[in-house]
């Protein structure tokens, strides 16, 4: 049970990263992809690292050392 809630909580948090990144790059394909498809975290780390326009990197991800 706590399995997949931790797996739940795993993909929901790439899936609303990716969907965000998606969507203010203006990338709809990507995004429809994203929306459709759950592959528990796996496309959308991919997008988000190496295929999205403005590529995603280990600094922004912690925003909270930003401040």
């Amino acid at each position: 049970m706590w399995l997949f809630f931790i797996l739940y909580l795993w993909s929901l948090l790439w899936k609303g990263l990716a969907l965000w990144r998606a969507a203010q790059l203006k990338q709809r394909n990507w995004f429809v992809g994203i929306l459709i498809l759950n592959t528990v975290g796996i496309l959308e780390i991919v997008y988000l690292f190496f295929f999205a326009k403005k590529k995603l990197t280990l600094q922004e991800l912690k925003f909270w050392e930003n401040k």
